[in-house]
């Protein structure tokens, strides 16, 4: 009886573990809202790396999900559009970066706004939105302090006809 209640014990003792362990270095989200469609639907799950960026810098197009900065309570899913010492604005939509337009081959809904040039600074990101008149991102809240980001996208999980590794194809760009 004794090792039957030892091994019940290591047992239980080492799914905590594993389950801390993995809490700690992933996580799963529920997208909400439209911000991210045509890529992300309302609805769809999501696995985050949180070690993503304690291991690695931040690359534009990533998808990260965050602490909103206004109401940290809520956490929102966006691009990285900006990075520090980059200077980022739209004009009619068009994202601009250092003088420049950038390709956006992940195809978001494009905005019909326009945002005055920013300048990033170190440990802040711009973040948009893919469906760009439908978001509440940089373009209006401001820029993303670093400390509020949880994690990186990796894996859509749900609906099972969304099933796919998320990469960034800006970054496997040439």
């Amino acid at each position: 009886m004794g090792s039957i209640l030892r091994e019940l014990v290591e047992t239980v003792v080492l799914t905590l573990v594993i389950f801390f362990l993995v809490r700690t270095v992933m996580q799963n989200y529920r997208i909400d809202g439209i911000s991210m469609e045509p890529n992300f639907q309302n609805g769809q799950f999501l696995i985050i790396n949180k070690l993503s960026y304690r291991l690695g810098e931040p690359q534009r197009g990533d998808v990260i999900v965050f602490h909103y900065p206004r109401d940290p309570s809520r956490d929102f899913i966006k691009r990285v559009i900006g990075l520090p010492g980059q200077t980022v604005e739209v004009r009619s939509g068009q994202v601009i970066i250092d003088g420049k337009p950038i390709d956006e081959p992940y195809g978001p809904a494009p905005g019909s706004y326009d945002a005055a040039p920013t300048l990033v600074p170190a440990n802040q990101l711009f973040v948009l939105g893919d469906n760009r008149n439908n978001s509440s991102d940089s373009h209006s809240w401001g820029l993303l302090p670093m400390d509020k980001v949880i994690g990186r996208a990796i894996v859509s999980y749900w609906p099972p006809n969304a099933w796919r590794i998320i990469s960034n194809p800006v970054a496997a760009s040439p």
